[in-house]
């Protein structure tokens, strides 16, 4: 049974007007355990990351302040998000949580954490909502530890994973690809090993279809032996940041996609969040949870 990741510490307190939906962190697990998804057992804290995993991928310059709260004005509007003890501790928190699934994929194929996808985040700044990058962290422990040897990054957020881009730029161990809304945030795109840039307005069909022939080809030609997924939900029609038009059906399918090919070649999975901003909480939520419902379809 796949075993997902979550903390009290996943939450913050926010103002009441924030765009950031914070509370669906504590939702999602909520309804995967309502609806019987996942059973409470499943649950764990994962703890905090330790300074050195941090440091792998991110500078010490950077890093200290963002500990030490430490960060300038312009580098606090950049990130999004107020510069708290607490923020520090959830950025921690959600690195160890695709940390530890990482870890726990490698041995029952799958595990998930209820946050991450922090894929804004470089090595020397944070930006869009993201501290530190909890998949970089995740890749780059494994390959210090020998516990891989090739990672590849299955980013399908609707936004344009930059900070992980530009982190793994000179490492051929880690293959990054990307497949987002082409005129949408961020301006600056970096480049990924793989961008598929989409038309805005792309619906459930093109994009399964161009992520159907893509991948498949992708996982022989790179030959991963891990994998990382990116299963953001700001996709949908109904996300105010998006500008994509999947349904949740569609992006469903495209969970399904993704996993049952990871399922079938026998390669280890670990699925981070990522983002989502339909008006309705409770779109985000559902969406989320299904990610979590094809999971146990396939390994529960």
């Amino acid at each position: 049974m796949p075993r997902l990741a979550t903390s009290d510490r996943y939450t913050l307190a926010l103002p009441p007007t924030h765009r950031f939906p914070i509370a669906k962190y504590a939702l999602i697990r909520e309804q995967l355990l309502w609806q019987g998804i996942a059973p409470p057992e499943d649950f764990y804290d994962p703890g905090l990351c330790a300074e050195e995993d941090v440091l792998r991928v991110h500078t010490p310059d950077y890093w200290g302040k963002v500990r030490d709260q430490q960060l300038s004005p312009a580098e606090v509007r950049r990130l999004g998000l107020p510069q708290t003890p607490q923020l520090v501790l959830r950025s921690l928190s959600s690195s160890a949580g695709t940390l530890q699934s990482a870890r726990h994929a490698l041995r029952e194929g799958v595990a998930l954490n209820l946050a991450g996808g922090t894929h804004h985040a470089f090595a020397d700044r944070g930006e869009g909502f993201c501290v530190l990058n909890d998949q970089a962290i995740a890749a780059a422990y494994l390959l210090h530890h020998q516990l891989a040897r090739q990672v590849l990054i299955v980013d399908l957020d609707v936004h344009q994973g930059d900070g992980t881009a530009s982190i793994f730029r000179d490492e051929s161990r880690v293959f990054t690809f990307s497949m987002h809304a082409g005129a949408n945030y961020p301006l600056r795109k970096e480049q990924s090993d793989l961008d598929l840039p989409l038309p805005l307005g792309t619906t459930d069909t093109a994009y399964i279809d161009l992520l159907g022939q893509t991948l498949p080809r992708l996982l022989d030609e790179v030959q991963p032996d891990f994998v990382f997924y990116q299963a953001g939900v700001d996709v949908l029609a109904t996300d105010k940041l998006g500008k994509l038009a999947l349904t949740k059906a569609g992006c469903q399918r495209r969970d399904e996609l993704v996993l049952g090919l990871c399922q079938q070649r026998g390669l280890p999975v670990a699925v981070s969040m990522g983002g989502g901003y339909s008006e309705r909480l409770a779109d985000i939520v559902d969406a989320h949870c299904n990610t979590f419902r094809v999971a146990y379809a396939l390994w529960g």
